[in-house]
């Protein structure tokens, strides 16, 4: 996404939906110094609500969550309904931004005629945990996503980021906002259905610069982040399961395939396999490239784990509620 200079104030409403956010909520709230932000406080048990206050929110408790009804879309319509600007910015309390994101945000989308548009944010990896599992895992999430097709008003394929995603305010609401999606686990990617089905100019962009996210803390976080969202998102995304699967066999057939040949003495062909699956992750993880054998067999544990939630039709624990 290319930077713009920031400058005078944009006629955009900054909605920030938390839940047991304390410990990183005011970051994101300073992220947006000139803009007003709403952070709708979604029944929180800890001190989100008054580090939202201190860093300069407007703080909205989140009304009851009807029957059915998931805990961030409703917390995200209830700030668009008390926004009164033109734009809307609905971002993730885990997710910070450089002071140029919303003027080339902005810019972008006028440039481009669009009414809405999602990016994905700088991964920020912390932890051991993160290090070895996420760069694998959002690789093998993108093997089965075309750039060109959910950028393109004639394919049915979508694709969004809900940790940052910019709607004019008469396409949210053409499309019904976030209460048409209340009971979807992966609101965001329907939110593009919705888009794309209402004809409603939109794209989706990533940046290394002007965005960041730290997602996950550690392996609990990652293992039940992604046994809610992955199956789930795969199921109302059929091609791109295809292809996701087909990757992920890939890449936990090679050490099998390495030991036998080993075992039959095969030492150019294993020297051969042992060096590709290096040389295929190496622009993913760089000099941590090592940690790519253990990132492909404990991801699959939490592929398996997150095809059974879904299959079996239970709920994962998240920030104390169950989804």
């Amino acid at each position: 996404m290319p930077e713009a200079k920031a400058g005078t104030p944009a006629d955009l409403t900054v909605i920030i939906p938390a839940r047991n956010e304390a410990s990183s909520i005011a970051r994101a709230v300073a992220s947006f110094p000139a803009l007003p932000v709403i952070v709708v406080d979604d029944h929180s048990t800890d001190a989100t609500a008054s580090h939202s206050t201190r860093a300069g929110a407007h703080v909205l408790p989140a009304p009851p969550l009807p029957a059915g009804h998931l805990g961030k879309p409703n917390a995200c319509q209830a700030g668009a309904d008390a926004a009164t600007t033109s734009w809307l910015l609905f971002v993730d309390a885990d997710a910070w931004f450089e002071p140029a994101f919303v003027p080339s945000l902005l810019a972008y989308a006028a440039r481009e005629n669009l009414e809405a548009v999602s990016v994905f944010p700088q991964q920020h990896c912390v932890s051991l945990a993160e290090r070895v599992l996420l760069p694998y895992a959002f690789a093998l999430y993108f093997t089965g996503v075309d750039a060109r097709s959910v950028n393109s008003p004639r394919s049915r394929e979508a694709l969004a980021n809900g940790q940052c995603f910019l709607f004019h305010r008469r396409a949210y609401d053409a499309i019904g906002g976030h209460s048409a999606v209340a009971s979807s686990i992966i609101e965001d990617i329907e939110l593009a259905r919705l888009l794309k089905t209402h004809g409603i100019r939109f794209r989706v962009l990533r940046t290394s610069s002007l965005a960041h996210v730290r997602m996950y803390t550690g392996l609990s976080d990652i293992w039940r982040g992604f046994q809610k969202n992955s199956f789930r998102f795969l199921l109302v995304n059929p091609a791109t399961a295809v292809q996701v699967v087909l990757a992920s066999i890939f890449a936990t057939s090679w050490l099998p395939v390495l030991a036998w040949a080993v075992s039959q003495s095969e030492w150019k062909a294993a020297a051969t396999l042992f060096a590709s699956i290096f040389a295929a992750l190496f622009p993913v993880y760089g000099r941590r490239v090592l940690y790519a054998p253990a990132a492909v067999y404990l991801f699959q544990a939490i592929a398996l784990s997150s095809f059974f939630t879904t299959l079996t039709g239970r709920k994962v624990l998240w920030k104390g509620r169950r989804v």
